[in-house]
């Protein structure tokens, strides 16, 4: 039989999960296929999830989905739902469908990449925007008063004074696309809603501007850095910005326009001004990958030997930032903010995660040891929606959970 490269890297990925290794050190679990009852679950509860997703399925809220749940290192679900697109023809979902990530890109990329320069005394939280980018602009008050600068711990917890989003059509009928450095310089020069540290509001715009400084420090734009710094040291294969035309079979799409789904090109409209290499969305994953990537977390910062961060660093991205306790944001990640209905009713104040607008969703809790994996690409429905449905899934996990 003819063994591909996607065949083989399949296999490779089945076998790490079903084969159970020698222990581990508690400090570096590596995944495993595991039991519920092994590791303090009730399978029968677990068991609920499939009948709130397929029920999604049936409502077209979603087309399918990928799930992964893991408890101390054991990889307890590991299956796939439904299909992973409609239109024009259908194709069931497996477990090495790559989905557009969207805003998770923001803590797995961007978040990342700038903490490993923080570690390397590249930059430091503490500097302001402006260091980097001349051009950055305070915010004015009524008086013409500038405030105090926009520091890179702003961008990161959402709390920098800028607004949301900005009109992406306008720009790109004025500039063309992609038209990176324009992008650049609207986001520089825009006006900024208050003083930075006074309101927590949630914003593309800060993470556009955290991969340029990523760019701008280090010579690599943010899929290079990722890729060099993350992807490839964790042998994440299937996590990537741009991905080429080799993996178009295994990509999930995204919103159907005028009939046609977006399909390997980042759904989000700045994003895609960006040349598809941006801060706030443009990653694509397999859910495998994902896991790989949550566990390194919940290790503290290594997997199988390979170091990304430090054991404080990773304490330090997912604790609510000292002083901005009403944002509810660690440093790129979700911890009690109002996006975070993802992360459900019952685990502990632990827990931290994000969400994409494609569909897709993390929650990490490491008192319990636990992540939750939802990939859907919910957006390639007319009326799709997984808000619920994330609560959902992980109220189920975490209600599973009877042993400590």
């Amino acid at each position: 039989m003819k063994i591909n490269q996607f065949t083989f890297r399949s296999m490779i990925v089945i076998l790490s999960l079903t084969l159970i290794a020698c222990e581990a050190p508690d400090s570096e679990k590596v995944l495993y296929r595991g039991k519920p009852q092994k590791v303090g679950m009730d399978a029968e509860r677990l068991n609920l999830i499939d009948e709130i997703i397929e029920n999604a399925i049936q409502a077209e809220e979603l087309p399918g989905a990928v799930l992964i749940v893991a408890r101390k290192g054991a990889v307890i679900i590991r299956k796939t739902y439904g299909n992973s697109r409609i239109i024009p023809t259908i194709e069931p979902m497996t477990l090495e469908t790559i989905f557009d990530m969207a805003s998770i890109t923001k803590p797995v990329a961007t978040a990342t990449s700038i903490m490993i320069l923080v570690e390397q005394g590249k930059i430091r939280l503490m500097d302001p925007a402006s260091k980097y980018i001349p051009e950055y602009t305070p915010y004015y008050d009524e008086d013409g008063n500038d405030a105090s600068p926009i520091r890179l711990y702003h961008l990161l917890t959402h709390t920098s004074g800028l607004p949301p989003y900005t009109n992406a059509n306008a720009l790109k009928e004025q500039y063309g696309e992609p038209c990176p450095e324009k992008l650049i310089q609207h986001i520089a020069t825009i006006e900024k809603q208050n003083s930075p540290r006074e309101h927590f509001a949630y914003s593309c715009l800060g993470f556009i501007t955290l991969a340029e400084i990523v760019r701008l420090v280090s010579g690599m734009d943010i899929g290079e850095f990722s890729k060099n710094h993350i992807f490839e040291p964790l042998q994440m294969h299937s996590a990537m910005f741009l991905p080429t035309e080799e993996y178009l079979p295994r990509i999930a799409p995204t919103e159907v326009i005028d009939d046609v789904p977006l399909h390997g090109k980042v759904h989000d409209p700045l994003a895609q001004l960006m040349g598809g290499l941006s801060g706030n969305a443009g990653l694509f994953s397999s859910a495998d990958d994902m896991a790989i990537f949550c566990q390194m977390m919940l290790n503290g910062g290594s997997y199988e030997g390979v170091r990304i961060l430090s054991p404080l660093t990773v304490k330090a991205m997912t604790t609510v930032y000292p002083d901005l306790a009403f944002a509810g944001r660690g440093l790129g990640w979700d911890l009690n903010s109002a996006y975070s209905s993802n992360m459900g009713d019952i685990f502990p104040k632990t827990s931290y995660g994000h969400t994409g607008f494609t569909g897709t969703s993390l929650v990490i809790d490491p008192e319990t040891e636990t992540f939750v994996i939802l990939l859907t690409n919910s957006v390639h429905m007319p009326e799709g929606n997984v808000i619920a449905l994330r609560s959902k899934v992980t109220n189920i996990v975490a209600g599973s959970i009877v042993e400590p």
